[in-house]
């Protein structure tokens, strides 16, 4: 019995979809527990994820302000999106999938997920997302970058990093000099 074109190629697409769920499967292990409670809307590996997309989009320039493991940045992050709609939020976690998995690959990075890379190559996969050509890969950047910056930024102790006072409500603020004539009085 011959084999046919037709055969043969139906046995390798058989054995490339075989070797891709393999592949992800053995990408998809050894995540880090998370600590304190457990994610309401993201598993472990996206939880682990958005923790290394924070530590670099959020990396200080200087000894000082707190690391976005200290505002528990992906915590804020698993709570907003418990809060999204469905669909809004499958797009997310699929993005989110896709920085994990494929991402790495568009700076030939392809050998490890996201989360197994060095702090350098981390940056390049993010800095590939931002400058992407790609309008969706763009976006999906801009709004993940945005995400993490209200978590790291709603705790008050990286205000100083923006040279933010805090609100200025219950402070005592000198009235405004009075002018007469453009001159202060």
């Amino acid at each position: 019995m011959s084999l046919s074109r037709r055969r043969v190629l139906e046995a390798f697409g058989a054995a490339l979809v075989a070797g891709g769920v393999g592949l992800a499967f053995v990408r998809s292990r050894g995540y880090p527990a998370v600590p304190g409670p457990a994610p309401s809307a993201l598993d472990r590996s996206r939880y682990a994820l958005v923790r290394a997309v924070a530590a670099r989009v959020c990396a200080p320039d200087a000894a000082g302000p707190p690391s976005a493991d200290d505002v528990d940045v992906a915590g804020f992050v698993d709570a907003y999106v418990s809060k999204m709609a469905g669909p809004q939020r499958g797009d997310l976690l699929k993005f989110l999938d896709f920085i994990e998995q494929l991402a790495p690959a568009m700076t030939l990075r392809a050998a490890s997920r996201f989360t197994r890379l060095s702090a350098g190559d981390q940056d390049r996969v993010l800095a590939a997302l931002e400058a992407s050509e790609v309008d969706l890969l763009r976006g999906g950047f801009a709004g993940l970058k945005a995400l993490v910056f209200m978590g790291y930024y709603r705790d008050p102790r990286t205000w100083s990093v923006l040279g933010y006072e805090g609100p200025s409500l219950g402070r005592t603020v000198p009235p405004w000099p009075m002018r007469v004539g453009g001159v202060p009085t």
